[in-house]
């Protein structure tokens, strides 16, 4: 398995929405990504939008622009990712402040994490919580 050099990170999950301008607006408002950049094309759409989160980021684009990515998701269901948070609640808070659909509260689990769900504007779901497993080098 090869790694990486200079703190960046090795997966990136890469998410198509129909209107990823608001996917974008909702990822770094409610959920407190931020936005890294964001190449968008002579139609306006997103062809390409990188958000941080801690250390990792996730990639945005445009549904049915085109590509071999596109053809490749066409028809597929929908994502889960899990993003590490220090502050469950307050990130919670956000969300909620932001409109966001949670699908489970804060709650703490049997092995120790402390986490929440919910669903984003085109039905992903994206969990936050403490659970940070150590990966060795």
């Amino acid at each position: 398995m090869t790694g990486t050099s200079g703190g960046r990170p090795s997966i990136y999950p890469t998410l198509l929405y129909a209107d990823a301008k608001a996917a974008i607006r909702q990822l770094t408002e409610a959920f407190g990504f931020t936005e890294l950049s964001v190449y968008e094309g002579e139609d306006g759409s997103v062809m390409h939008a990188e958000l941080t989160q801690g250390n990792g980021a996730v990639m945005v684009g445009t549904k049915g622009r085109g590509g071999v990515f596109d053809a490749a998701m066409k028809g597929s269901g929908g994502t889960g990712v899990y993003v590490v948070v220090d502050d469950v609640d307050a990130h919670h808070r956000r969300a909620v402040d932001h409109g966001a659909e949670v699908l489970m509260p804060p709650t703490d689990q049997d092995y120790g994490s402390r986490d929440y769900m919910a669903r984003d504007l085109e039905g992903n779901v994206w969990s936050f919580g403490t659970y940070a497993p150590e990966i060795a080098a």
